[in-house]
């Protein structure tokens, strides 16, 4: 020991340490750290204790259940040999007894010494609760003594943060403020000087470089201005510059405070003086619900005043009967629906005020894959990096990072493997690694083991406890009980949306005072009425795991116009759409069966169309006939054949896609540009299958010798296009309302019938008021009225009326002006399918991206 530093020896579970004060320890759950503490309350990097310069510290880092003093939480505090701290409850937490040479005649300052021990109780040696009868027990059957230990262990008050070495408010802090970086000491620190440019961004000739694949290669830069204010300028970057989590416009200015926290990447900057203090987001954050309460229509509540705080890096899980409210208190957590009241905080940040920025850290796995089937592994984390990743990231960046991910989930030897060839097990890895692109701090995970075997469903929890243990916050909705023990802490939701239970999983059965889940479902079946909420609130495992969740107060910042909280997107519009493009000709052309079909189904249509006897085909009949009544058979079958044909195309494009879609979507992804993808795609898709449809049709058929602006062929076969790139729309506007694909096909065979109907062919539409203006919202009134004024079938077919000959449809008129307004009003019809598509899309999307 060094002179004048106090020996100091610290005792815990019966081991001992003596302690170098020319270097710092840390205390936790991780293997890694020096003081390995086993203990469910204890975080996985918890605090850690040093030499200060004039006195040993003790630092929380930002643990969840927090360290005590005395009773007292605190954040950072002198200690020496005599104290005692508790780790995670501040009265049967882990104990640290130090001691030294000067033992009783040390006193740190805010720390008298301690020498009373407090006696431990754990909740697994709680009396056992009786498993007969109504859920009363929970109340009226508990132990005396132990009722009575409850009532005299009131929630201790959390004390202001000491001050620390750093400052007022503790490392980072300003004096009055909350905590900027989840009590966090800041990475870095970087001077500013008057008048000087920090420039901020992936290339390495910037002053301040930051090694995020979210951050463009010059993504913003800090200025000192004359008269002492400091701004920061947004270099147009493709993920953003956030101010207090709000994206300030693309290359615009803002102006900072020592308030203000500026968010880059993965990267959060806060101003101290002239000193610019940078945190580095690599997974220790805090997280926590409070009070989340969710009202659907009628004023019922699905969800009901639920709070819990997750430790960081740990895996949490989160079981309960149907009906109690699993999903939606994801969609809650992920902002995907924000709770109608309460909130979700990340490190202290205000998840739903600040989504714009928070939402890059964020990563969720929906129970169906959010990826596409048909394409290799590689080849769908390729689309998806470059989807998620700024525009100006290189291609061996990317292709980089995707090998880490592969590498990093035992994928790499499966990565030329379609996705659709994998086992249920592998295929969520590929769904996680999609995820784990982006290096998020935090992952959902929604039913990850449904359908999976009992090996496959061990298997996924065991990734998600190495993701958990390489360093980040998991949180899984799961109905399987079997692996719960892998998990850090078990949240288990009961009936009405309430929780009955949150704290380590080998306590919770015990807790309930059953044997087997089963038996717990039961009960919350059985005894649904029952104040499940209320007796975990009443409970010890409450004071103990979630009593502190208010102790910390949430970042107050300045909101700005909602005007101005649109996120931005990693990609330009174009380059989305390039990309999309790609991706989706990619799998059209990996799945064989679709293309045959595709190009079947026309030709097939196409020929039986030409079964129909026709002496005269389409051309006008010579003398002494005077009409061909078989032409508008022959168009009949043409257009309610590519009628069928491209709404077959479309109507389950976007049901099959939603999951992906919403989840790209809450990443950046625009709807315009996803829809036109779709439009093109299946837009020229639609047309070859329109030339097929017509060169088989037209093959053994006369046709006129003239047509009104081109050769008679070309302007039937633009109208069958026309009529099938509508068709396409009115399919995509079906896919977009359905909420399972098997809808779907009854509504594509009624779209057909109704479609033969109304084509004005079968029977008179015009002259017959309601039905003739009806008419005019069907695709095929308008295809056979362009085919028609092409053919002048107003006098090719006989009349409806023989008395009177000259009682003409009026679409039908044989003019080049006629033929341009059916074609165009028809194109029109198709478009205004694209914009109804589009509101629709507004359905499946996160309420913040609803704009």
């Amino acid at each position: 020991m060094g002179h004048g530093v106090p020996e100091l020896v610290l005792e815990l579970s019966g081991r001992t340490w003596t302690l170098d004060p020319s270097r710092s320890y840390t205390l936790g759950r991780d293997p890694q750290g020096d003081l390995v503490i086993d203990d469910a309350r204890v975080s996985w990097r918890h605090a850690s204790i040093s030499w200060g310069g004039r006195s040993w510290v003790i630092e929380d880092h930002g643990s969840t259940n927090g360290t005590y003093v005395q009773g007292q939480r605190i954040h950072q505090m002198e200690i020496g040999p005599g104290s005692a701290v508790h780790l995670g409850n501040a009265t049967d937490g882990p104990r640290l007894n130090l001691s030294g040479a000067a033992a009783g005649a040390y006193s740190a300052q805010g720390a008298a010494p301690s020498q009373q021990a407090v006696k431990q109780q754990s909740p697994a040696h709680q009396a056992p609760v009786q498993q007969q009868g109504a859920p009363g027990w929970a109340a009226a059957q508990q132990a005396p003594a132990q009722q009575q230990a409850w009532q005299q262990q009131p929630p201790q008050p959390q004390v202001p943060h000491q001050q620390g070495p750093g400052g007022a408010g503790g490392a980072g802090g300003v004096a009055g403020a909350p905590p900027v970086y989840g009590d966090r000491s800041p990475t870095t620190f970087h001077q500013l000087d008057l008048g000087r440019v920090m420039r901020i961004g992936r290339a390495l000739e910037n002053e301040l470089v930051v090694s995020d694949l979210q951050v463009s290669r010059n993504h913003a830069e800090f200025v000192a201005t004359p008269d002492g204010r400091f701004e920061i300028r947004d270099l147009g970057s493709h993920n953003g510059t956030y101010v207090n989590g709000q994206p300030i416009a693309k290359s615009g200015t803002a102006i900072i405070g020592p308030n203000d926290i500026v968010g880059v990447g993965h990267s959060t900057f806060r101003l101290v003086g002239d000193r610019l203090e940078e945190f580095v987001d690599t997974g220790e954050v805090s997280f926590s619900a409070r009070h989340l309460t969710v009202t659907v229509e009628g004023g019922k509540q699905i969800l009901r005043d639920v709070s819990f705080g997750v430790p960081e890096k740990s895996l949490i899980g989160v079981i309960g009967p149907s009906g109690s409210g699993k999903s939606t208190l994801l969609k809650a957590l992920t902002g995907y629906r924000p709770a109608n009241q309460g909130d979700v905080l990340y490190d202290n940040r205000s998840l739903y005020k600040q989504f714009a920025e928070l939402r890059q850290r964020i990563g969720l796995v929906p129970q169906d894959d959010i990826l596409h089937k048909e394409l290799t592994v590689r080849k769908a984390l390729k689309y998806a990096a470059k989807l998620r990743f700024p525009g100006d990231t290189a291609e061996a960046e990317r292709e980089a990072r995707i090998d880490e991910v592969l590498r990093e989930l035992k994928l790499d030897i499966h990565k030329e493997k379609k996705v659709t060839s994998l086992s249920g097990g592998q295929r969520k890895r590929v769904s996680v690694a999609l995820e784990l692109l982006t290096k998020p701090s935090l992952i959902f995970l929604d039913e990850p083991t449904s359908g999976l075997d009992p090996g496959m469903d061990r298997d996924v929890m065991q990734l998600l406890r190495g993701l958990a243990d390489d360093g980040r916050t998991v949180l899984v909705v799961t109905h399987s009980v079997a692996e719960l023990a892998l998990c850090d802490k078990l949240l288990v939701m009961a009936p009405g949306g309430s929780v009955a239970y949150f704290g380590p999983p080998e306590e919770a059965l015990n807790f309930f005072g059953y044997s087997t889940w089963a038996d717990v479902f039961s009960a919350f079946e059985n005894y649904r009425d029952y104040d499940w909420a209320g007796r975990w609130r009443g409970s010890q495992h409450y004071q103990m795991y979630a009593a502190d969740i208010d102790a910390v107060a949430a970042q107050s910042v300045h909101m700005p116009p909602a005007q101005q909280m649109r996120p931005p997107k990693p990609q330009s519009w174009g380059s989305q759409l390039w990309t999309l493009i790609r991706r989706y000709s990619s799998v059209i052309a990996s799945d064989k069966g679709f293309l045959g079909l595709m190009v079947i189904l026309p030709a097939v249509l196409g020929l039986v169309s030409v079964v129909i006897p026709a002496k005269f085909g389409l051309a006008p009949p010579t003398p002494p006939n005077k009409f061909n009544g078989d032409a508008g058979t022959i168009m009949l079958i043409l257009a309610v054949g590519m009628c069928f044909s491209g709404a077959a195309n479309s109507v389950r494009e976007l049901i099959k896609e939603r999951v992906i879609y919403e989840r790209e979507r809450a990443t950046g992804l625009a709807r315009s540009a996803y829809l036109m993808s779709k439009v093109i795609v299946l837009g020229v898709i639609t047309a070859i299958q329109g030339v097929i449809i017509c060169g088989i049709g037209f093959a053994t058929r006369d046709l006129p010798d003239e047509g009104l602006i081109l050769p008679p062929a070309v302007e039937i076969c633009l109208v069958v296009i026309a009529l099938g790139f509508t068709s396409m729309m009115f399919g995509l506007v079906i896919s977009s309302l359905v909420k399972t694909a098997e809808k779907t096909m009854p509504l594509l065979v009624m779209f057909a019938i109704v479609q033969v109907v109304f084509t004005g062919i079968l029977f008179q539409v015009y002259g017959s008021p309601g039905l003739e203006q009806f008419a005019w919202l069907m695709p095929s009134r308008w295809a056979i009225a362009g085919a028609g004024a092409t053919l002048d079938l107003s006098h090719l077919m006989p009349p409806w009326d023989p008395n009177k000959p000259g009682d003409l449809d009026p679409l039908w008129e044989h003019s080049a002006g006629q033929w341009g307004l059916n074609i165009t009003i028809l194109l029109a019809i198709g478009v205004l399918c694209g914009v109804a598509v589009a509101r629709l899309l507004r359905r499946h999307e996160p309420e913040v991206m609803r704009k």
